[in-house]
């Protein structure tokens, strides 16, 4: 049985500042030019090739001007509620959530993956957890029983033959979680970047388990679209979607492009991070997110389903063409990133 879980103001505030957890992991959305796509995204490596496409696109459109836009939102139910209102067309969105949305004749379609891999299980460095199976009994926090996340947990708890109701889970905002963490008001929390790292790279945690090692073909974020964008601006589309390939070749491709990307999403209008907890990402291990492999895989996403119905998050099969747009995949040229 999952419950929302609340730590009082005080005790958290005084927690992510003996934390250390950097300012700005959970801020609102900026503003966009009134002719660009406006693009909904979190401040999550995850959604990493966002930012970087953005600014590519943006650079090599010189005086045209920017074509999309990121905004910066600070949770799921957010972005949920502005794509089903349209008051945003386009964003990263975790998969199963698109798929229960397009079921229940919401008008949204998958055109790319974001990512792969990039979701942990944190545990306390001073803890005596070192298998999973330790953690039978223990508080552990997940951000939404839509997220991907959770189904890399019950993926655990599976290979362990532990179920569900072998732990006390509770929803939280990932940015609350290190700090919740750090309180002992949790003993694990499963989530995202780069919310594990920051905690990690402030020494109080440690990784338990890591998608790079159990599930490499784990995919969350995925680029949603309206249909009524498609329908209207295909080509529009089109060069987002490029553009998003693009950018996960050319993050992949090189450490000092990477290194590049760090600077781009640190900055105020983008991640609003330190730079540092985004840069431990990219480098403990390098893998520890990936991005070059973009290809959306029917299999996967079936996968994905089957995972989300035996959680009770999807009540039953959806058809595949009912959220899947694989049109513009199938004729995407990832565009050169020159940054």
């Amino acid at each position: 049985m999952l419950s929302t879980y609340q730590i009082g103001r005080r005790r958290l505030l005084q927690a992510m500042m003996a934390a250390a957890v950097p300012a700005g992991l959970a801020a609102c959305s900026n503003e966009a030019s009134s002719n660009a796509l406006v693009v909904g995204g979190l401040p999550v490596t995850c959604n990493l090739t966002l930012p970087v496409a953005c600014v590519a696109q943006a650079k090599s459109a010189g005086a045209a001007g920017a074509a999309f836009q990121y905004s910066k939102y600070s949770g799921w139910p957010e972005i949920k509620e502005s794509l089903m209102a349209g008051r945003i067309q386009a964003a990263y969105m975790l998969a199963p959530l698109v798929m229960d949305l397009a079921d229940k004749k919401i008008p949204v379609k998958i055109v790319s993956l974001g990512h792969r891999s990039g979701a942990v299980i944190m545990v306390r460095t001073d803890s005596p957890y070192q298998k999973f199976r330790q953690l039978a009994g223990k508080r552990i926090a997940i951000p939404s029983r839509f997220a991907v996340d959770f189904l890399f947990l019950r993926k655990m708890l599976a290979q362990e033959g532990m179920t569900p109701a072998d732990i006390e889970i509770m929803e939280m905002p990932p940015p609350d979680m290190p700090a919740a963490l750090y309180a002992n008001a949790v003993d694990a929390y499963c989530t995202g970047e780069p919310f594990g790292a920051a905690a990690q790279s402030a020494g109080y945690a440690r990784p338990l388990r890591m998608t790079r090692d159990e599930w490499r073909n784990y995919i969350c974020c995925v680029l949603t679209v309206r249909e009524e964008l498609i329908q209207s601006n295909r080509p529009l589309v089109q060069d987002l979607v490029n553009h998003v390939l693009g950018a996960g070749q050319w993050l992949d491709q090189q450490q000092a492009n990477r290194d590049k990307a760090v600077q781009i999403a640190a900055g105020r209008e983008y991640f609003n991070q330190d730079p540092n907890i985004i840069r431990f990402v990219m480098e403990n291990p390098t893998d520890r997110v990936t991005y070059g492999d973009l290809r959306m895989i029917r299999d996967e996403f079936e996968e994905l389903m089957q995972l989300s119905i035996e959680a009770g998050t999807i009540k039953h099969p959806i058809a595949y063409e009912t959220y899947m747009d694989e049109s513009f995949a199938k004729v995407a040229q990832p565009a050169a990133i020159a940054l």
